[in-house]
């Protein structure tokens, strides 16, 4: 069977139980899948290449949402999703995989790509904090999504990369994203200034985060009890 991250004896189809990985705990692990309040089914799996097409189409659609909340393409959106665009940035996310650094992870919607959700800066030791970014395919929009892909990444993190801490940034003017993340226990710990070029300039960011042992139980198991998922 083709194996786009070279683990050909792991198998990413079941959610991931057991010891974790010692080199790269996490990965290429799915999670367990949940169901959002309409009943649709949702969890995360690894990235691979064959999302290229997905990718592609779904970010192509959505510059109208996407591109006022991402880092600036520089070249153009057009230019940052073509066939080359997606290789460069699947075979540089491929290696930091490799590496631990980071876990891009798919939101699947009742089998199908729905949007992206990433690890990053993936640190252990004294430090042990990654960030997490999200996006989501505006058709899928409006049903939670978010919030679920969020809750799962978030757990991902701390129960099976065995992480302290997660961290996030949003825009001041993209309040749906805060709603999100203070969903799933996000505080506020910070403003900051000018820190990441949006869109084509500098902009400022709330800066958010929560500890492991913030929180009784899992993000997940949070959003069950208040009937933000089945």
């Amino acid at each position: 069977m083709f194996d786009p991250f070279g683990w050909a004896a792991r198998s990413y189809r079941q959610p991931g139980r057991g010891p974790r990985d010692v080199l790269h705990p996490g990965w290429p692990e799915s999670t367990p899948a949940v169901r959002l309040p309409d009943g649709a089914s949702l969890r995360l799996r690894p990235l691979t290449s064959r999302d290229a097409r997905d990718w592609r189409e779904q970010r192509l659609l959505d510059e109208p949402h996407l591109r006022p909340v991402e880092p600036t393409a520089h070249d153009g959106w057009e230019a940052a999703h073509s066939q080359t665009a997606w290789w460069n940035f699947f075979t540089g996310i491929r290696d930091a995989a490799r590496k631990g650094q980071v876990v891009p992870l798919v939101i699947e919607l009742e089998g199908r790509f729905a949007g992206q959700v990433t690890l990053g800066t993936i640190q252990h030791g004294s430090v042990s904090d990654c960030w997490i970014g999200y996006w989501v395919h505006s058709a899928a929009q409006g049903r939670g999504v978010a919030t679920a892909a969020c809750a799962l990444g978030t757990d991902h993190a701390f129960r099976r990369i065995g992480l302290h801490r997660v961290t996030a940034t949003y825009l001041p003017d993209n309040p749906a994203s805060g709603r999100v993340l203070q969903a799933n226990g996000f505080r506020e710990e910070g403003y900051l200034r000018a820190n990441l070029h949006i869109d084509g300039r500098w902009r400022d960011h709330h800066f958010v985060a929560q500890n492991i042992e913030d929180h009784r139980g899992s993000c997940v198991e949070r959003l069950r009890s208040v009937g933000r998922l089945r």
